[in-house]
């Protein structure tokens, strides 16, 4: 399992202009199965994914979809983990 910590580069005017065409390749993923929790960092900075993947290179190939890495709006820190507890009660979006 991988933690994806995405970084804004561009000023916030420039992502907002993406953001839809962003949340709907997220939406993709957490359909697809890939993307298990995503979510905005306080303060907005970035954003927050856990992905399920086999690989860190399925894991760039994954984000080399997303808006916010072909328009180079974002940078990405993937942190591969192995999880020892999974409690998905009380998580909501």
């Amino acid at each position: 399992m991988y933690l994806i910590l995405l970084q804004y580069i561009r000023p916030l005017a420039a992502i907002e202009h993406y953001i839809e065409a962003h949340n709907a390749f997220l939406e993709k993923q957490v359909r697809d199965g890939r993307f298990i929790l995503t979510g905005r960092r306080k303060p907005r900075t970035g954003s927050i994914i856990v992905c399920r993947a086999s690989s860190r290179r399925e894991v760039e190939a994954i984000l080399a979809e997303d808006p916010m890495d072909k328009f180079q709006l974002a940078v990405y820190d993937i942190i591969e983990f192995e999880p020892n507890t999974f409690e998905m009660a009380g998580i909501s979006s």
